[in-house]
């Protein structure tokens, strides 16, 4: 798969598809000339795009997803943790933990989130 990466509209265009599939695309094109002014042309390239990306798949006149919206965001993390802290969680929490305090109830968050992986 490609590098997970979406602009600010690829963003906002993906998480209505997310939000409203499968979609028809002509619904989905009534969507995004009321979201966006978009005319059919620029829905469809900006459908394109995605699907070269691995996220939808226009399946007959529907559109669906071919990885949902948490699998996603997910993999863009994995990828932004690896390519920035070589894979690094420990240096990841660190980083971004550095100029901010936890609160006791983000702390236990993060203490059953570990301890839910390591099962």
């Amino acid at each position: 798969m490609q590098e997970l990466s979406l602009g600010e509209i690829e963003s906002r265009f993906a998480d209505m598809i997310w939000e409203k599939e499968p979609i028809k695309t002509s619904d989905l094109l009534k969507l995004c000339a009321d979201a966006f002014g978009w005319k059919r042309s620029t829905t469809y390239t900006v459908l394109k795009r995605l699907e070269k990306k691995g996220l939808f798949e226009n399946q007959d006149g529907t559109v669906v997803s071919l990885l949902s919206r948490e699998a996603f965001y997910s993999k863009q993390s994995e990828q932004y943790v690896e390519q920035s802290f070589g894979g690094s969680l420990p240096a990841f929490l660190a980083a971004f933990t550095s100029g901010k305090k936890l609160s006791d109830k983000e702390i236990q968050e993060l203490k059953q989130i570990i301890e839910d992986a390591s099962k």
